[in-house]
């Protein structure tokens, strides 16, 4: 384990609190050829799972259908930290990350997809979070669920 793992460790609850308040994470993936392939989406952290959603065709999620296995980072960079010196060398960042790794699945329960869908609404337009989804809209989006295996979380400040 790295130094900064061990002395900037984040607890659960702050590694869910990023989770929450992140607008986008980066998904990676492998490509049906073994290559890494590595998206920016916009995610729910919700009932200790991930969710994300997009449309049910392409790569992504021919990706997942062949191997199901994924990593997502979310992170917030909050401040660069100056050496009161100007040394450009001893410039450190102030940020947040979480790194997990889980496996996705995508999901067919409309029940299930609909309340992933309206928790997106609440995240992103929150002021549209009483409306409700359309049925054709539910059915003809892919929700991706991401059960995570193993989360990490840590931070400099």
């Amino acid at each position: 384990m790295q130094h900064r793992m061990k002395t900037h460790m984040m607890t659960k609850d702050r590694m869910e609190d990023l989770l929450n308040r992140t607008a986008t994470c980066s998904l990676a993936m492998l490509n049906e050829d073994s290559t890494p392939y590595v998206i920016p989406m916009h995610h729910v952290y919700h009932n200790g799972f991930i969710y994300m959603h997009g449309l049910p065709k392409g790569k992504k999620i021919n990706n997942i259908k062949a191997d199901p296995h994924v990593s997502i980072t979310a992170y917030e960079m909050q401040d660069l930290l100056l050496d009161p010196y100007g040394k450009a060398c001893d410039t450190n960042t102030k940020y947040e990350s979480v790194i997990l790794s889980g496996m996705a699945t995508l999901v067919d329960d409309i029940d299930l997809k609909r309340e992933a869908l309206m928790e997106v609404v609440k995240k992103y337009t929150p002021h549209l979070s009483g409306t409700t989804l359309p049925e054709n809209m539910v059915r003809g989006t892919a929700v991706i669920q991401v059960e995570i295996l193993e989360m990490t979380g840590k931070y400099y400040d």
